[in-house]
């Protein structure tokens, strides 16, 4: 909705001199500019909790490890040799473990 800012405001005695139907109206005119919104699409991405997804197939492109990654003993994640924190018994640890 466009504003003409070249308009005159209302003062506040211009406010209080609007008559009950006049704001009635308003009230009204602004209700009904909503849009309607179908519940069946606004939950459609909602996934419950124990839904049932056996018949659902993912596609995730999944790389091994590359030359400057190691694998965390602890948590098992991938990390870049950056979050390397020490090792352990030969064992590479993260930060995230680490600290």
């Amino acid at each position: 909705m466009a504003t003409d800012y070249d308009t005159p405001r209302k003062t506040d005695d211009d406010l209080n001199e609007d008559s009950i139907e006049e704001l009635k109206a308003r009230r009204n005119e602004k209700a009904s500019s909503s849009v309607d919104v179908d519940e069946y699409d606004a939950n459609e991405g909602l996934e419950l909790p124990g839904a049932d997804l056996s018949n659902e197939e993912l596609s995730v492109r999944v790389l091994p490890r590359q030359a400057d990654e190691f694998t965390c003993m602890s948590c098992f994640l991938v990390h870049h040799r950056s979050q390397l924190y020490s090792e352990k018994n030969g064992q590479p640890i993260c930060r995230d473990c680490g600290a």
